[in-house]
Formats: C-alpha cells, sequence, structure tokens
C-alpha cells in the first residue's frame, strides 16, 4: 500500500487516533504536552508535524522546526582555510539563513523521527524523506535541511538520506553515565571512583557548599524566569554552536505538566541566582537539559562541577540507570565516568549547484576530540 504524508502545523490540530496508532508517547519527548510546551513558548520558530499514513493508518512521525540562523554560527566551528570559510559564507548570500530541522532542536539525541514497530523501516523513513523534502519546497526564504542526531544501530535505515543528496556529517557526542544499581547513594558511587576522580567530585562539593541549592517548583520558575533566561543566555554565549535560543517559558508549561519528572535546580549565593540545572526524567533515562552559570562566580565557588555531581545525585535518587549529560564539555563529563555515544546528522542545501559544492566541506568536518578518562576502579 502506498504511503502518504500529513503535515499538521500546531500540535493541538493532530487527532489522537495518529498518536495511539504510532504509539510514540511512552517516550516523554514524542508525547504532544512535551511537544506543545516547545511550540507555545518559541513563538519565532514554525513547527510542523509530519505523520506518514499507510491508508488510514499513521505509521510514523517527524517532529521539525523552521529557524533563522547566522551562518557564521555555523562555519566558525569548522575546520577549514579563512579563504573556504569565506566562500561558504557567501554562498548563502546573507549572514542569516533559514534551516529546516528535522529532529528536536532544543534537544541532543534521537528525537526527531519514530517509525511504527513492525512496519517496513527504511520504506517509512523514505517517505519521511520524501516528506521533509516537500515541506522545505514549499518554504521559501529557506536554505538548508538539516536531518538530525542519529545513533549508530540507526545509520543502516537514515543512509537512505544520501540518494536524497544530503551528505552525512559526525557531531559531538552525547556523554553518557551508565549507572549501577548497587549505587544507593551519591557515597556508593564515589566509593567506585578511582581516587583521583573521588577527590574532583569532593573539591566540587566543598567549593560550592556556601551555595544554597533549591529544587524549583512551577511558581519558583516563574519568579525566577528573567535570571534564569539570562543565566541561560550566559552559556549559550559560551558555547561553540547553538542553533536556536531557547524560551524559558517552555520550563513553566513543561512544569505544569511533567511536575515531579521536570526538575529544575537553583544555586544561590547570597540570595541571588548564580546557577541552575534542568533535567527531565523519561522512562529510565534522566536527561540534563540546558544549564545556566553565573561565569563570574563560576571558578570560585565551582557551581558547574556541583551542577554535574547533582545531575549524578538525581541520577541515582530517581533510580535512573543511566544519565545523558548532553553534549559539550565532553571531557570534564567523562572525569564523571560519562562515555560517548556517536550521534550522526545529515545536512544539504536546498539548492542543487550550492548543495555539490557544500557536500565535500560538510562530510569532511570533524568534531572536536577530547582526552576520555577512566574514572572507575
Amino acid at each position: 500500500m502506498q504511503l502518504k504524508s500529513e503535515v499538521f502545523k500546531t500540535v493541538d490540530a493532530i487527532p489522537q487516533t495518529y498518536w495511539d496508532s504510532v504509539n510514540c508517547c511512552t517516550n516523554i519527548y514524542y508525547s504532544p504536552e512535551f511537544l506543545s510546551a516547545f511550540e507555545l513558548a518559541n513563538t519565532d520558530i514554525e513547527f510542523n508535524y509530519i505523520f506518514i499514513l499507510k491508508g488510514e493508518e499513521a505509521v510514523a512521525f517527524a517532529n521539525t522546526q523552521i529557524v533563522t540562523i547566522g551562518i557564521e554560527t555555523i562555519t566558525k566551528n569548522i575546520r577549514m582555510s579563512d579563504k573556504i570559510r569565506r566562500m561558504v559564507n557567501n554562498m548563502f548570500c546573507r549572514n542569516h539563513i533559514g534551516v529546516l530541522f528535522c529532529g528536536n532542536v532544543f534537544l541532543s539525541g534521537e528525537y526527531g523521527t519514530f517509525l511504527k514497530d513492525g512496519e517496513d523501516k527504511i520504506d517509512t523513513f523514505n517517505a519521511i524523506a520524501k516528506a521533509v523534502g516537500q515541506l522545505s519546497k514549499n518554504t521559501r526564504k529557506l536554505s538548508a535541511i538539516f536531518i538530525k542526531d542519529f545513533e549508530n544501530e540507526s545509520l543502516y535505515i537514515t543512509d537512505h538520506l544520501k540518494p536524497y543528496d544530503y551528505a552525512a556529517m559526525q557531531v559531538e557526542p552525547n556523554m553518557i553515565i551508565t549507572l549501577k544499581p548497587e549505587w544507593q547513594s551519591f557515597e556508593d558511587y564515589k566509593k567506585a571512583l578511582k581516587s583521583k576522580y573521588r577527590v574532583k567530585a569532593n573539591k566540587a562539593d566543598s567549593k560550592s557548599e556556601c551555595l544554597e541549592a533549591k529544587f524549583f517548583s512551577e511558581k519558583d520558575i516563574e519568579k525566577h524566569k528573567e535570571e534564569l533566561q539570562e543565566l541561560y543566555q550566559n552559556t549559550i554565549d559560551n558555547a561553540d554552536f547553538n542553533a536556536q535560543i531557547l524560551n524559558l517559558d517552555t520550563y513553566i508549561h513543561l512544569k505544569k505538566t511533567f511536575k515531579d519528572k521536570f526538575i529544575v535546580k537553583g544555586y544561590f549565593l547570597n540570595g541571588k541566582l548564580v546557577g541552575f540545572l534542568s533535567a527531565m526524567q523519561n522512562e529510565t533515562h534522566l536527561d540534563a537539559h540546558f544549564i545556566g552559570i553565573d561565569y563570574s562566580n563560576n571558578k570560585e565557588f565551582a557551581i558547574y562541577p556541583r551542577i554535574l555531581n547533582d545531575y549524578v545525585r538525581i541520577g541515582i535518587e530517581t533510580k535512573s540507570n543511566q544519565i545523558n549529560l548532553g553534549r559539550t564539555a565532553s571531557e570534564i563529563k567523562s572525569t564523571l565516568g560519562a562515555e560517548p555515544k556517536a550521534l550522526t546528522c545529515y545536512c544539504k542545501h536546498k539548492r542543487y549547484i550550492p548543495n555539490q559544492i557544500l557536500k565535500p566541506f560538510i562530510k569532511n568536518v570533524q568534531i572536536k576530540s577530547f582526552k576520555q578518562h577512566s574514572v572507575f576502579k
């Protein structure tokens, strides 16, 4: 039976029968409640939700966003000569380009496409690729398409994007801590560490001891929203690459909907908010989301190392079996026992000739190398 696609502009327009049929909502990141929080709070982004239908039955789902990015944000972190960088920047004609992301631009990981169990995965993925192509044709002022964050086990499916003229590129890996069931407390976890890394964890806790830490309620997030946004902006400004800035009203919606599963923890110094972490408990996984740091106090009071320690604490307290610390700062995350999980993205220019020029650069993009620490006894 021929597969066809249907595109919705808002979560509220999607029939419940489609969600029931695809059966993706046990994973929070595919649930309409989660997607709706981002849509409601980030009104400058154009969201589209693609369903692949077999007859009347939905058999696959894809989540897309159209965002505007400064081209130099992308090229500044790719190893290339200044001459080539200028050429690539000029190819996009203007400083800001429209990019269609398939995948959640605010999450690091494989949360953009869902293929129903029991269906032919390659057929349904091809149908998604065609639907994304059609969406890009119908979108004016669009320069590039970026289909993001696939783990190695999925590449036998996703490499079918290559005949559609996409180039594959490796991006920074997710850093994953696997928690052992016998670790009932942070002390148990520290006992499993080699001495050097145990000292490091203790130092982070002692230097940050004067910080007052507090789990935020929905009202706390509302009250401190502007400070949270400012601290988050600090980390964005410090990051190598960020496609889009999240409006932290999203967190108010997430807290209202997911209660204890969505965690925001604030760190205060003499009554002033100087840092925060956020995380989502998704089935048996704890996923770190965005953080915010006052960098002027970070060194003296070890705000970031304390946040990393607290992610481990929360993972143990929630009885999670793994913690996804996300990408960036891979080496420091490895000092807590995190291991890299490779991620591949696919990219293409919307126009044929610029895409042929761009593909060799994309294929040659190299991610930053880092020292992987071996921290357990």
